[in-house]
Formats: structure tokens, sequence, C-alpha cells
């Protein structure tokens, strides 16, 4: 009868343990769809969805018990951003192209409406001076220059004098190769307006364009970064930090917008499991831990970089920080930027898993600077940038990226080897 009992009991815990375990990921699921929603405009500047996503996440700090460095979690701070929030429209020689499939608007486009004769630009025209400034000498204002996506740049960095010239015409059209467009926010604005169009949706032999673009340059918006911590039990003056941006690309136009569950809605939703898991009083870490969610990452990092040059505590005082982005698959595995700048604690992470066989394999990277650990490990705080590998989820910075695509193939096992790095530290 006891070893029944036993059995019976084992079984019983692995139910509750498996329960457990859907209840999260439900809750993480609800969370990214919550994050991911038309409610929160994409979480850009339109609309203010930043504003709204940093309230919900106000409320899910308070909810889970995080002390608070200011008042109500905000740290403020103030970017240059161009906004996107009306009117965005394109047809050629008569027939609408959709926006988000067929095409974008330019990160950094200027507004306008209009139209115009296409005029397709020979690549000579960039890559000599000469013929530049005879190209330039002919009547661009009735005109619509389109482009290849790899000679772009050239157009817009031709000689001042070349400029002015440049200036009159009604629009540009970038011709994007590949499947599809990745949209991007940006923290100037060009003086013509700027669409990208995909190749195969643009039609051979085109002779006119209409367009109507809507976009404002705010030269001080202000955002705010969500940071919250738990304070540690033994060294309460030390911090582990785990960071994740909660902003994404917002809309280009009032019908259009990012929804960003893979980026990076993913990693918002395991930062908060995380405070979850660490804010229950069997589990106080050893360490404080500080959870900071940053805006303005998508337009170059500018939260992360606020914040390493307004702390609100020592930077000396952070023992390691963990950047969670793009954390939605790991069928492959798990890549560490950083890996390399700091090879003890890479090794570290390479034998816990090895031990607990949570991933297939984890990778490491050099230093880039392509998230919000940069800034940090760029003033001496130790860092790693974590995100999965692997998957399906291939919409990045796309309209399609909806937190129903979403996987969470190794969401539970990433954050089991995240909790043994800390624990270990």
């Amino acid at each position: 009868m006891p070893r029944l009992f036993r059995r019976y009991a084992c079984l019983f815990l692995l139910l509750l343990c498996l329960t457990g375990h859907a209840q999260d990921l439900a809750r993480v699921r609800q969370t990214i769809a919550t994050l991911s929603s038309p409610a929160l405009h994409g979480r850009g500047y339109a609309f203010k969805g930043d504003s709204l996503a940093a309230r919900f996440l106000q409320q899910e700090f308070a909810a889970i018990g995080l002390r608070s460095f200011t008042p109500q979690y905000l740290q403020t701070f103030t970017l240059p951003i161009n906004i996107l929030d009306n009117r965005l429209s394109l047809a050629v020689d008569g027939k609408a192209l959709k926006p988000g499939v067929d095409f974008l608007a330019h990160g950094a486009t200027g507004a306008g409406q209009g139209e115009g004769r296409v005029y397709d630009i020979d690549t000579l025209i960039l890559q000599d001076v000469d013929v530049a400034q005879q190209f330039l000498t002919n009547n661009l204002r009735n005109k619509v220059l389109v482009v290849h996506q790899r000679h772009f740049e050239q157009l817009l960095s031709l000689p001042e004098p070349f400029q002015p010239q440049l200036r009159n015409v009604v629009g540009v059209i970038v011709r994007q190769k590949g499947p599809k467009l990745m949209g991007t926010v940006r923290s100037e604005q060009l003086p013509f307006p700027v669409l990208e169009v995909l190749e195969k949706a643009w039609p051979p032999h085109a002779k006119k364009v209409r367009f109507t673009v809507d976009a404002r340059l705010e030269p001080a918006y202000r955002s705010q970064n969500v940071i919250g911590f738990i304070p540690g039990k033994i060294k309460p003056d030390s911090f582990v930090v785990i960071t994740a941006h909660y902003d994404h690309l917002g809309h280009q136009g009032k019908d259009l917008y990012f929804p960003g569950a893979h980026d990076n809605a993913s990693g918002t939703a395991m930062l908060l499991e995380l405070a979850r898991h660490y804010a229950q009083p069997q589990n106080t870490p050893d360490y404080s831990i500080a959870f900071m969610a940053f805006a303005g990452e998508e337009a170059g990092l500018v939260g992360s970089r606020y914040y390493t040059e307004h702390p609100l505590f020592p930077l000396g005082k952070i023992k390691f920080l963990l950047n969670l982005d793009l954390m939605s698959t790991g069928e492959e595995g798990l890549m560490v930027v950083n890996g390399s700048v700091f090879p003890k604690q890479f090794q570290l992470l390479q034998q816990l898993n090895q031990q607990h066989q949570f991933l297939p394999q984890i990778r490491s990277r050099g230093k880039a600077a392509n998230s919000d650990h940069y800034f940090f490990s760029e003033k001496g705080v130790p860092a790693f940038f974590f995100y999965t590998l692997g998957g399906t989820t291939t919409e990045y910075h796309h309209p399609n990226d909806q937190p129903e695509t979403l996987p969470l193939t190794k969401f539970k096992e990433v954050m089991a080897l995240i909790g043994d790095f800390i624990k270990a530290l």
C-alpha cells in the first residue's frame, strides 16, 4: 500500500507540475497577445503606443510586488522620432498597392501627397559626378525617382550642390528585392517622401505614381523606461539586471501597425515571468535583481543609453546583466552576444546547459551594438544578450509578427537556464 501510494503521489505531483507549466505558458501567451494587440498600437510613437505599453508594465510590476527606484517605476527621457500616424497610400498606373504587403514607407520618409511621372535612375548617374550633374539639370518637379535599394544611399549622399535640385522631386520609390519588406523607425526626416516597394509588386514599364504619406518629425518626443527591483537577501547592494526592450515600430498610417510579438513582446514576457518567479518568498535571490524594460531600442538603443548615462544605482554595482530579445523559438538553441567577451561566464552557461540539457546548443558571438546590452558593456558592465535560434518565426519587423505564430519552443528551458546561471554567479 505505501508503495502504491508513493507511485500515485509521484504521478499527482507530475500532473501538478505539468499543469503549472501549461498555466505559465498560457499566461505568457496572454502577455504577448496584450503587448501585440491593436490597443497598444505596436508599442511605437503614433497614438502614444509606447506610453500605453508602459502603463501596462507599470500595472504588472505593481501586481508582482516589485520595488521602485522612482515614482511609478518610470524613468522618462526624450528622443527625436519620425511619426507616421495618419494616411499612407500608393497607386502605380492606377493600381493601388497594399501597405505592409506590397510597400511600406521608409522610416525617415518626408510627408507628401501627389502624383508624378516615373523616372528610373540609371546606376551610372550615382557613380559618376559629371553624369549626376548633367542629370540634375533636368526639371524634376513632376518626377518620382525610382531607384534600386542598393543605390538609395548613394542617391542620398550625392554632393551638397546637387541636393537642392534633388529636393524638388515629388517623391522617391525604392525597389526592394526579397520575399518581404521590413519596417524601421528613424530619428530624422528626409526632405521628400520615400516609399519602399517590393520588386515583385512593381509593374514593368510603370509610368505614373500617385501617393499620400503623412509624417511628422517630433524633435523631443517624451518616452519612458519602466524599472523595478527585488532586494536580495544576502547582498542587497549588488545587482543582477534583467533587461528587455518593450517598444516596437508602431504604425505606418492609421490602419497598419507592427505587432512585434517575437520582437520583443516575447522578451518582455520573459522578463515579467522572471520577476514573478523571484518575487515569491521562497525564491528571494541572494543578490538584488533589477528588471529594466527599455523604450527607444528600435530608434537606436535610446532608452538603454539614457539609463547608462543616468543610472538609478551605480553601474559598478551590477554583477551581471542579461538582455532578452527575440525569445520565442529555440529549437536550434540560443545565441549569446558577448559570449567571447566574457569567456568565463559563457563557459558557466555551457556547463549548466550540458548538465541539464536545456537547449540543443549555445552559440557565442563577440561584441555587437544590436540590442540594449551594448551601452552597459561599453561602460564596463559584464553583459550577455540572449536571442533564440531556429523556428519558423521569420516575420522580423513585419506586420505579420503576430502572437499566434510564436511557438515558444524553449521558453521555459531558457528561463530555467537563466535561473541556474543567476544562482551560480
